[in-house]
């Protein structure tokens, strides 16, 4: 009787998801963090309710944070995500 040969481990990077395309270093800003995801999610199919959600979210930072980068961040992120739902209707 033969067996197969056990395989050796695969690299379960791509299977723990989009968080490894994320930077994890303390020096990250959030802002630093957002566009990682947005750049790794520019392929992934999304229903535009998550979108309307995310921006209703977003205008919300907009007004409440005295961060003027954050706002900046927030503003362009709400922006582009006002586009992506434009243009998946």
């Amino acid at each position: 009787m033969t067996t197969a040969a056990a395989q050796p481990p695969r690299d379960r990077a791509l299977g723990r998801g989009i968080s490894t395309l994320i930077p994890q270093a303390a020096t990250a800003t959030p802002a630093e963090q957002a566009a990682a995801v947005l750049t790794a999610m520019q392929s992934v199919q999304v229903r535009v309710g998550v979108l309307q959600a995310a921006v209703v979210l977003l205008e919300e930072r907009v007004r409440a944070t005295g961060d003027d980068a954050e706002r900046a961040a927030a503003a362009t992120t709400v922006a582009m995500l006002r586009t992506a739902i434009s243009q998946a209707r």
